[in-house]
């Protein structure tokens, strides 16, 4: 298994800069509908009962990162050294926005939910470069002591991580919740039919680059999908573990699990295209299709844990 990851390791990905571009928009139009779903009302009833979102961006922010590392440090001997960056640079990005319909499929509590995806996607202007140079530079150092698998020619700019994450998150952010205080009537029309796009968009953007990518895919994927599965499972499993150990009630234990394992790993691909951040004649095979592959397979066992919790009755003491 090593052995045929660190071949992907070499692998260049056949995207183009338009793809880049492209890529780029629709990541702004997925935050442009987040924010206009954003309601100031929902942050209030958050922050009357506080401790579901602490515990949720605890778990999001700061452990999900730890616990990759910690989960690559294990596998080290298993996965090449691309791969293990590409999950340390997914634990690194922030709630993904399908995450809010996922949680109302599980019947789990949508405005934490909400509140939780508008605050990590804020933080990530911050945490995200923090957390890929902190636990990545972290992981480099193990290597350099435990293998002769270096990962000199990976170095990137955090300042220019930083203000890559400000375009693409940032900005658009700001313009959707201007919209829907000016325009609230305006905004709440369009953002379920802005989301959906987006969301289908998004998928339609991974599925392309997976066509263009098929021989790729076809010798990979195999190895990829339980990388990722185990990876995502452990994602679920720290978040549901850490909603435990608040005791918070069981809706917002279903919304702060479903929240951890449902990243944005459409920001991590666009991190990865872009130049100035990941130079292109970097090996990043490893990382990128790790990474794309987060982008389909969080969709389906969201989907999944979302139709399980439906059909799963609540405790009536904490139904809130």
């Amino acid at each position: 298994m090593y052995e045929q990851l660190q071949k992907l390791d070499q692998i260049t990905i056949n995207f183009s800069n338009s793809s880049s571009h492209v890529l780029n928009i629709i990541l702004a139009l997925i935050m442009f509908g987040v924010a206009l779903g954003i309601r100031p009302k929902e942050f209030a009833t958050t922050f009357q009962k506080p401790k579901g979102l602490i515990a949720g961006l605890l778990s999001q922010m700061f452990l999900l990162p730890a616990m990759t590392f910690v989960l690559v440090i294990i596998f080290h001997k298993l996965l090449s050294p691309t791969v293990a960056m590409g999950m340390i640079l997914v634990a690194a990005c922030p709630g993904g926005n399908i995450s809010n319909f996922i949680s109302s499929l599980a019947k789990a509590k949508v405005e934490l939910s909400v509140t939780m995806t508008a605050f990590s996607t804020i933080f990530a202007i911050f945490t995200t470069p923090f957390n890929f140079a902190f636990w990545g530079g972290l992981y480099i150092n193990f290597m350099a002591k435990h293998s002769s698998q270096l990962l000199q020619t990976l170095s990137i700019d955090p300042v220019q991580m930083f203000y890559t994450v400000c375009i693409l998150l940032g900005v658009p952010l700001v313009f959707g919740i201007s919209c829907a205080h000016f325009f609230p009537r305006f905004s709440q029309k369009i953002a379920p039919w802005m989301q959906r796009f987006s969301i289908l968009a998004f998928v339609a953007m991974i599925v392309i680059a997976f066509y263009n990518n098929i021989d790729v895919f076809l010798n990979y994927i195999f190895l990829i999908f339980f990388v990722v599965l185990v990876h995502n499972g452990s994602a679920l499993l720290t978040g549901f573990t850490t909603a435990s150990a608040f005791r918070t009630t069981e809706k917002e234990r279903r919304t702060i699990t479903i929240e951890t394992g449902i990243q944005n790993s459409g920001l991590g691909l666009a991190l990865l295209f872009n130049p100035k951040i990941f130079p292109q004649d970097t090996a990043l095979g490893g990382m990128l299709l790790v990474t794309a592959w987060w982008g389909i397979w969080h969709i389906v066992s969201g989907l999944g844990i979302g139709f399980y919790w439906r059909h799963r009755s609540l405790n009536n003491e904490q139904t809130d």
